[in-house]
């Protein structure tokens, strides 16, 4: 049993292609990948859904992480992009989170769901009048 795991191994490291896909190199960036999907999925959700520590965090850790896939040799491209990827959308974030607690987004939001709620309740008016007139 042995000599068979010795010789699929050897035949797995003999092809460089498949070497790669069995390797480290490949599945610790592809199951980071979870990761930057989350932050761009998280993107159309409410701004009071964000924590601004885990997204400064995030931030720290992928920027590490990006010099980290250029450091080692080789270098790893895969996770480089993954944590490229990840920063970009933890930064998308981390504006939101600043626009909505800090720069008055929460405010702005605020009188925009008035305006709304007003034109919604102007039309409903609207609407009951000029069906009373017709009658």
């Amino acid at each position: 049993m042995a000599a068979f795991f010795k010789a699929a191994n050897a035949k797995i490291r003999s092809n460089p292609t498949l070497s790669y896909f069995c390797s480290t190199h490949f599945w610790g960036p592809a199951s980071n990948f979870g990761i930057p999907v989350a932050a761009v999925m998280d993107a159309r959700k409410s701004p009071e859904l964000i924590s601004g520590q885990m997204t400064f965090a995030l931030c720290i850790y992928s920027a590490t992480f990006m010099r980290y896939a250029l450091a080692v040799t080789p270098a790893n491209y895969l996770l480089f992009a993954c944590h490229f990827i990840n920063e970009g959308s933890q930064l998308s974030q981390g504006y939101r989170y600043l626009n909505w607690y800090y720069w008055g987004g929460k405010e702005k939001a605020g009188v925009q769901g008035a305006i709304e709620g007003a034109k919604a309740k102007a039309a409903e008016v609207s609407d009951k009048v000029k069906e009373v007139a017709t009658k």
